[in-house]
């Protein structure tokens, strides 16, 4: 169910992205916002179809898991650090949103983990990581349109 959800929410993304391309593009904050979402949303849909293949042992799933995971926080934590470096736009660039992001991700990865070692807790781990990952993504995705707004008025 989760998975069709991120599945939805990066569509409707990618649409907003396309009717405001050039303001997005323009600002390197906007820009790395955008990818973060879609590549969030992304890899939530991902690991929900991994997760429904038949005949797949955990150990299996934890190693995809790991890959997908391990690729989804490299490109959060990058986009988040230029971002902040960038100075283009401060709306919602705290620490605080870094860290909590940053923490669903290593929960994601820690779940694929456990559940390469055996431990069937890892699934608990990773439902608990996606739901406040997808809650996180949507705020992050709140953002993106008030910083686009923003630009528009100035």
């Amino acid at each position: 169910m989760v998975g069709g959800g991120a599945a939805a929410l990066a569509g409707l993304i990618f649409v907003a992205m396309s009717i405001n391309h050039e303001i997005i593009i323009r600002n390197t904050t906007h820009k790395n916002r955008a990818i973060n979402m879609l590549t969030g949303f992304s890899a939530i849909f991902m690991a929900s179809s991994l997760a429904l293949m038949g005949n797949q042992y955990p150990g299996a799933l934890g190693l995809e898991w790991l890959v997908l995971w391990l690729i989804a926080t490299v490109i959060f934590i990058r986009g988040y650090v230029i971002a902040i470096r960038s100075g283009m736009s401060s709306i919602g660039l705290k620490i605080p949103r870094l860290a909590g992001g940053t923490m669903c991700y290593l929960a994601e990865v820690i779940s694929a983990i456990f559940l390469i070692l055996g431990y069937s807790s890892g699934f608990y781990i990773a439902a608990v990581g996606i739901i406040v990952l997808f809650a996180f993504l949507i705020s992050g995705a709140w953002l993106l349109m008030i910083g686009i707004y923003e630009d528009r008025t100035k």
